[in-house]
């Protein structure tokens, strides 16, 4: 009865600035799904928790460095966004973790059964290309959708560790992050875009 995720965050997206205005003002009303092999919480549209200052960064840098062309940027914006999870593949609770490994197991001996070669999660330290972690929370949602459609997952959400630690032996690194996959677009509430702090006035 604590699973579903009732409550609104907010979550920011990198992005050009001409997708952020068409969304705000409702010229387009979704972001695309995200599909690459290698996408760290499988299928889905892609946001920071609570971290405009993280998506700025990624937009800065997919500005220099684009994936692909359907990701180019002209001028780096980020994309706000209000947002209740639902029912939410959440990997910072134990049964989730729990469900993930299990499915893991299951899925390694179908392939093996098959002679087929699971992908791996690769790309350096932070391993930037998780094709094995795609693979698997695709096939998870999908076998929840499949098994039991009036539970599907609406969202996933993960914490990841990334980046150069902070200093010597220190638990946490430059980059660290939670990041949310949104499946259901009815998860999504509002688009807006980002606003100044007026520095007379504080929040108490």
């Amino acid at each position: 009865m604590y699973k579903t995720r009732d409550n609104l965050i907010f979550g920011f997206h990198g992005c050009d600035e001409t997708l952020c205005d068409k969304l705000v003002s409702g010229q387009i009303t979704a972001l695309n799904y995200s599909e690459n092999s290698y996408d760290w919480l499988g299928k889905g549209m892609y946001f920071w928790e609570n971290d405009s200052e993280r998506a700025l960064e990624w937009a800065e840098n997919l500005k220099k460095c684009s994936q692909n062309k359907n990701q180019k940027i002209i001028k780096p914006a980020v994309l706000g966004a209000v947002i209740c999870l639902g029912n939410c593949l959440d990997f910072l609770e134990q049964e989730n973790l729990k469900k993930l490994k299990n499915h893991y197991n299951q899925v390694k001996d179908d392939f093996a059964k098959n002679g087929i070669e699971l992908p791996q999660n690769t790309g350096g330290k932070d391993l930037y290309r998780r094709e094995l972690d795609c693979l698997l929370i695709n096939s998870l949602v999908a076998k929840q959708r499949e098994e039991c459609p009036e539970e599907a997952y609406d969202s996933v959400r993960g914490v990841f560790f990334e980046g150069s630690e902070l200093y010597p032996t220190s638990g946490f690194r430059e980059k660290d992050h939670i990041q949310i996959s949104i499946i259901n677009p009815n998860c999504i509430k509002a688009f807006f875009k980002l606003r100044k702090e007026d520095k007379k006035y504080k929040l108490v």
